[in-house]
């Protein structure tokens, strides 16, 4: 007799257990059993029944072993369509890491009453798109050559967006991309197809859900934030399981989302949000494109600056590089201290009468590098860096005449000596979002300051005089745009050991730039180089560029992949043996290290592999070998010893964007 058998997806963070197992489907639940529904079965290794997912149901006449059989259907709502477990497998193939890893970033904890709801309620219709909504969008999607026609054809494109504010029908003020995004999906839509929209945090997303109202309405949009509530998160989920079309903005989980997308929008690819912190630390970038390759929809990688990675795919032909058919630059202005100016001013008196001009009419907008009072603090008569007395942690001063606290453990510094030269005297060596109101506070009687940072969250400010002091990333948006932006701390962004340094400072002050008024100046203060004249002449493309030819002869990323692997020291050195027998072609310096972690060169330790992208498939399938055979090895020592402590397994990443040892 035949009997049905299902294939299912356990839910374990176990390397070994990422595999589909049989189960057969006893005859009360037949019915029930389909592809991509929640499933509870019995693990006999482990003696329990455990979470998992139907992937497959098929029927069998013959099995060569006896079948456990599911224990219960826990819903009968596919949340995990074929699609979404095929990119998931891919994704998790070319990073290294399970499948169910990614499922748990791509699929919301379970609402019952949520779904419960969702199930009884009829299936949402297509929303429509008024004809003037689809002119405009149009018109917006012509000023960039070749976008309507590259998102036709399902191609892959780079777009440089214009920087600078636009106002809404409603009276609200965005970045002209957001527009430019809502069009390129209010678009697809009107086709019946639809979108994805991939942005860094919630201001990208309140910008670009801003943007929409202008040419949808709110039942033809999907919020998939991480902000949100569970049931709410889980509703917007669920609309995207259905087969009415739907413009999803969320993100870097949004990249997931089960929706039959015809477009991928990312934008500004190169903020460090959208590395996922998370195993197995795919980017939303490296996601996008697998899903592409495997559903052939159109991808765009928006920004206002460009980063090696997507210049590189430019480079090769593989994506197709698109501007505005209008070139527009903000009024930048390289500042730097003249001879008669104190050594160590802050701000030369340039970039002061600017910010003096532009405050008589409306807002102003002062970007620095960090929240706070005074970030870093040094000896005042040696300069050496304060450091705590118990744990050596970095001082800094909460506000004016605080006695210094440290960053790590939080302990007050009473008493504090210097070990260099015993001097109890500290300087504030470093300005940051607070110590810059206050000076600016004086210079400026009778203005008002607002202060933007990671405390302080402030998302937009009118169109009345005000001086607001944002750390990079937290600017809010002024209505109608800022009549001058001052950039301060760019030689000391600079000084990073970070790889990519540069590239993100470029996008950073690209970025600050893009909020101010036409016209408006836009003052860099104290940066020189290549960078500078990147930024002075609008030139970010031709930066990325020379930054991918830099890094090439060193083997640097993008050029090459980077993956790190870290553990003990007797399986990461097993690990890489067995690499370099599996994949000869290997270069001999594409391992560096190992170097232990600990003072104990027994204890952990990591390894960089530096491989090209051809050999990509071939290094993970031999490092993915490796971390299941250490997270075997471990589990059966603890097995035949449990009075000794397991193992530490191998932890692997496939895409190191800054590679450190």
């Amino acid at each position: 007799m035949s009997q049905r058998v299902v294939r299912v997806l356990i839910d374990s963070p176990l390397p070994q257990l990422d595999r589909l197992f049989d189960y057969t489907v006893p005859d009360a639940l037949e019915s029930q059993v389909q592809p991509g529904v929640r499933l509870r079965v019995p693990l006999r290794t482990v003696g329990r029944i455990v979470d998992a997912i139907a992937i497959e149901v098929a029927s069998a006449t013959t099995t060569d072993r006896p079948l456990s059989e599911i224990d219960s259907v826990v819903s009968a709502a596919c949340v995990v369509p074929p699609p979404l477990y095929a990119l998931a497998r891919k994704v998790a193939d070319r990073a290294g890491g399970s499948a169910g890893d990614i499922l748990r970033l791509a699929v919301p904890k379970r609402q019952v009453r949520v779904e419960k709801q969702w199930m009884a309620a009829p299936e949402p219709e297509a929303a429509s798109v008024a004809d003037d909504a689809v002119s405009y969008a149009k018109t917006l999607i012509d000023d960039y050559p070749g976008l309507a026609d590259g998102i036709a054809e399902r191609g892959r494109l780079a777009l440089t967006a214009i920087a600078h504010p636009v106002t809404t029908s409603d009276g609200d003020t965005v970045g002209a991309w957001a527009m430019l995004v809502a069009a390129m999906a209010t678009e697809r839509l009107s086709h019946g197809e639809s979108t994805v929209v991939v942005v860094p945090d919630y201001r990208d997303q309140d910008a670009v859900m801003t943007a929409l109202r202008d040419f949808v309405s709110d039942d033809a949009i999907a919020r998939v934030d991480a902000r949100q509530s569970g049931p709410d998160r889980y509703r917007n989920f669920l609309r995207t399981l259905a087969a009415a079309p739907v413009i999803v903005v969320g993100n870097r989980s949004a990249v997931y989302s089960p929706v039959s997308a015809s477009l991928i929008v990312m934008w500004d690819d190169g903020d460090s949000l959208l590395e996922e912190p998370l195993a197995p630390y795919v980017h939303a970038r490296d996601a996008a494109l697998v899903r592409q390759e495997l559903t052939g929809c159109a991808l765009v990688f928006a920004g206002h600056t460009r980063t090696t990675d997507v210049e590189r795919l430019v480079g090769l032909g593989y994506v197709q590089s698109i501007s505005a058919a209008r070139r527009y630059a903000p009024s930048t202005v390289l500042t730097a201290s003249t001879d008669t100016e104190a050594p160590g001013t802050r701000i030369p008196s340039s970039a002061y009468r600017a910010v003096r001009e532009a405050l008589a009419t409306g807002p102003v907008l002062v970007q620095v590098s960090r929240p706070g009072y005074a970030p870093v603090l040094v000896c005042a008569q040696c300069r050496a860096p304060a450091k705590c007395l118990h744990c050596s942690g970095p001082l800094h001063a909460k506000s004016r005449g605080a006695a210094p606290q440290c960053r790590w453990c939080g302990r007050t510094a009473h008493g504090w000596k210097c070990s260099e030269c015993n001097s109890v005297q500290v300087r504030l060596a470093s300005s940051g979002s607070e110590r810059t109101a206050d000076d600016l506070g004086r210079a400026f009687p009778g203005v008002r300051i607002v202060v933007s940072d990671g405390e302080h969250t402030v998302m937009e400010v009118g169109e009345l005089p005000v001086l607001v002091v944002a750390t990079r990333g937290a600017e809010p948006v002024a209505a109608g745009g800022y009549h001058a932006v001052l950039l301060l701390d760019g030689d000391r962004m600079l000084m990073s050991d970070d790889l990519r340094v540069a590239e993100s400072c470029l996008r950073w002050w690209s970025n600050a730039a893009a909020l101010a008024a036409p016209g408006a100046p836009v003052h860099l203060v104290g940066v020189t180089g290549l960078i500078a004249r990147a930024f002075a002449t609008w030139s970010q493309v031709a930066f990325a560029q020379a930054e991918l030819t830099e890094r090439a002869p060193l083997r640097m990323p993008p050029t090459v992949r980077v993956a790190m692997l870290e553990g003990d020291h007797e399986s990461l050195t097993t690990a890489l043996r067995t690499l370099r027998e599996d994949v000869p072609a290997l270069p001999r310096d594409a391992v560096l290290g190992p170097l232990a972690l600990e003072a104990n060169a027994d204890e952990l330790a990591r390894a960089l592999i530096r491989y090209d992208y051809a050999l990509g498939h071939a290094v993970i399938t031999s490092l993915r070998a490796s971390v299941i055979a250490a997270a075997v090895a471990g589990r059966r020592s603890t097995r035949t010893r449990p009075q000794r402590p397991p193992r530490a397994t191998l932890k692997l990443r496939a895409d190191v964007a800054d590679p450190q040892l």
